[in-house]
């Protein structure tokens, strides 16, 4: 079962899973296993104008197709790589009038092509379309009434010259979208900006403690000759040592939350009941809900009133953020670590969650030396409960590093962002957009703190000038979301 690049991996059915993959080869931290093209993606309805509809990265000005006045992309090269894709959706946009969700825009490119092709295997696809899992019999009933609105919304665009699919196919379709549509993100990887469905990573299962992980490669259109551009493709990477026979496994979900929590949004969203090593024994379970240890041990009465008022903070922490009044976010925050902090242990992740929320907003405010200090505290807890090879983990350390040289603290900046680069080498690869970003601060920090050491005194006098002569990198504004999830699921 090896086709078109697809030679390291194989196709098998693991017990209780179902298919799953395993490797045919040796794999050591930060192999690429597989890189597999899109069979079909789509940009977010949000954001179809900002987003170029083919690599998906976030562009300023975008060239509009000049035919539906829907599709946007970088240029010629991102437009043409486009049409053949493109082609039926544009004049089915023009004859509807508008453009559908991106739903039914994703159902109808996979029709597209199965009809350009047959549902067959594609190449390179080690499963054919047919073949994906569709849980529609898993269906609650208001997923059912989501999906019949679908394909009335789909039937409606479909146009009578194409083929012409029955409704239970049509269904199957939406399915697979449902529960196997991967989230794509903007070249920095910060954004979720699209989904895809990517048959042969389908078929990876998953483990809260994986040893792969998927990262989005928006590719490379820049080259001059388009023999040497890139398409857009996600890697499959190995984050720990792989045996040949080994099971390759993912993470449909963020570690950072128990295991009865993971379990119950894995069935919810999967339909699956998660049998891994760490649900099962409850690895690290205890770390995320420590307590203060030492002579006065707060009651298991305090425990639960703490993390309840945690819990009320963080919903009103997400209104405070919708609305953007981050200086009420703070406060919220400030609030809430006052009450953690005599009863919840360092690594519990209610504490964890505000630490980080702080951090990210208090530097978005320029505040960056209390932010530093959260960051600090919340980078501690992570890497007590995260694998070391985590991308989430990387993220993290980044920002925290970030934080702290605009907070004028060299020494630890240095040191965050080293280990920051370590871990995205793994998780992204050298050539990745991020990776390289880091790369620069690496070699710019470790400048400065050459300079630090040699002379204190000067360093804060250049620092101060420099800063006065260049715009502060001002931090993004804080999202409301975590970093995109692996698999996205209409909710």
């Amino acid at each position: 079962m090896t086709k078109g690049g697809m030679e390291s991996v194989e196709v098998f059915t693991s017990e209780g899973k179902g298919r799953g993959l395993k490797a045919q080869k040796e794999f050591l931290p930060g192999d690429v296993i597989f890189a597999e093209p899109a069979y079909a993606a789509v940009v977010f309805d949000s954001l179809t104008h900002v987003i170029c509809h083919t690599c998906f990265k976030r562009q300023e000005r975008l060239h509009r197709c000049g035919q539906c006045k829907f599709a946007y992309y970088c240029d010629r090269t991102c437009q043409r790589a486009a049409w053949l894709n493109h082609k039926n959706e544009c004049s089915a946009i023009k004859k509807h009038g508008k453009a559908p969700t991106e739903n039914i825009r994703l159902a109808a490119r996979i029709m597209w092509k199965i009809e350009r092709e047959g549902s067959g295997l594609a190449e390179g696809c080690l499963v054919s379309i047919d073949d994906l899992q569709n849980h529609v019999d898993n269906f609650g009933e208001e997923e059912k009434k989501e999906l019949r609105a679908d394909v009335e919304s789909f039937l409606e665009f479909w146009p009578p010259q194409s083929q012409q699919f029955g409704m239970q196919y049509i269904s199957h379709i939406f399915g697979v979208i449902s529960c196997n549509g991967f989230t794509l993100s903007d070249q920095r990887g910060l954004q979720a900006v699209g989904v895809g469905i990517f048959p042969n990573l389908c078929q990876a299962n998953h483990d809260c403690w994986p040893n792969c992980t998927v990262i989005f490669n928006n590719g490379n259109h820049e080259a001059v000759r388009s023999m040497f551009h890139t398409q857009m493709r996600i890697e499959l990477r190995a984050l720990s040592k792989i045996s040949p026979g080994d099971e390759l496994t993912v993470s449909y979900v963020d570690f950072l939350n128990v295991s009865e929590e993971r379990r119950k949004q894995l069935k919810k969203q999967y339909y699956f009941d998660c049998a891994c090593e760490h649900c099962k024994k409850q690895i690290k379970d205890d770390l995320m809900l420590a307590v203060k240890q030492g002579e006065s041990k707060p009651s298991a009465e305090t425990v639960k009133e703490v993390i309840q008022f945690s819990k009320d903070t963080l919903e009103k922490i997400n209104k405070a953020r919708m609305e953007g009044l981050y200086h009420e976010v703070v406060k919220l925050c400030r609030e809430c670590l006052k009450k953690q902090e005599p009863v919840l242990g360092d690594t519990n992740i209610y504490l964890l969650r505000i630490l980080s929320i702080a951090s990210e907003v208090l530097s978005y405010l320029q505040m960056f030396e209390e932010a530093a200090d959260y960051a600090k505290r919340m980078v501690d807890g992570y890497l007590k409960i995260y694998h070391p090879n985590n991308a989430q983990l990387g993220m993290a350390v980044m920002r925290a590093g970030v934080t702290h040289w605009h907070a004028g603290l060299i020494e630890a900046g240095h040191g965050l962002i080293c280990k920051a680069y370590a871990i995205l080498l793994i998780t992204h690869g050298p050539s990745h957009p991020i990776t390289k970003d880091l790369e620069v601060m690496r070699v710019q920090t470790e400048m400065e703190l050459r300079m630090f050491q040699q002379n204190e005194l000067m360093y804060y006098k250049m620092r101060e000038a420099a800063l006065k002569n260049q715009k502060i990198q001002v931090m993004p504004e804080p999202s409301n979301e975590t970093s995109p999830s692996l698999f996205h699921k209409k909710e």
